[in-house]
């Protein structure tokens, strides 16, 4: 097995003098139907997501879940509170200007909790989004024009890169 060295200086080039894996952009971009977590986790990824969820008129499920994930990093009680009350304004509470869809036992317990709320308080609400996304948006993003195109757009850029011919 022989090793490409290349000393470009873009996200795609090998170090020289180190040897290590690396995914190009096709790969990271096909990596993204491993898992949700995955495609959240990176940032073209969640941007492509994000793309398509608009295409669907449901960026609030995504929204929400990034809301979730900041406020669980809040660490100042003062913080807490007003991160809480906008992220409630904002998706959970009745005609929010980007509701989400849970149950009304969950957004119940919300509503009686956000007086003092916990860096748990919207946990089971981000829980049910997240399994709204996961079985609902994410395959059907796979299977989108979105996610088709940004593969092959990236596989014919790499090609290119490495098969100057082409």
């Amino acid at each position: 097995m022989s090793w490409q060295i290349t000393e470009e200086k873009d996200h795609n080039a090998i170090v020289k003098g180190r040897c290590c894996f690396h995914r190009s952009p096709t790969t990271e971009a096909a990596a993204w139907s491993e898992n949700m977590d995955t495609l959240l986790t990176n940032q073209a990824g969640l941007e492509a997501f994000r793309t398509f969820l608009k295409s669907e008129f449901s960026e609030e499920n995504v929204e929400f879940w990034l809301a979730c994930e900041d406020f669980k990093k809040t660490e100042s009680a003062e913080k807490i509170a007003s991160k809480a009350k906008m992220i409630y304004s904002e998706f959970i509470e009745a005609d929010a200007p980007k509701e989400i869809n849970i149950d009304f036992s969950t957004r119940d317990l919300i509503s009686k909790n956000i007086t003092e709320p916990t860096l748990k308080c919207f946990d089971e609400a981000q829980k049910l989004i997240y399994s709204l996304m996961a079985k609902d948006s994410f395959p059907r993003f796979l299977k989108s024009e979105i996610y088709k195109k940004l593969v092959n757009s990236k596989q014919v850029g790499n090609n290119k890169k490495w098969l100057p011919f082409l």
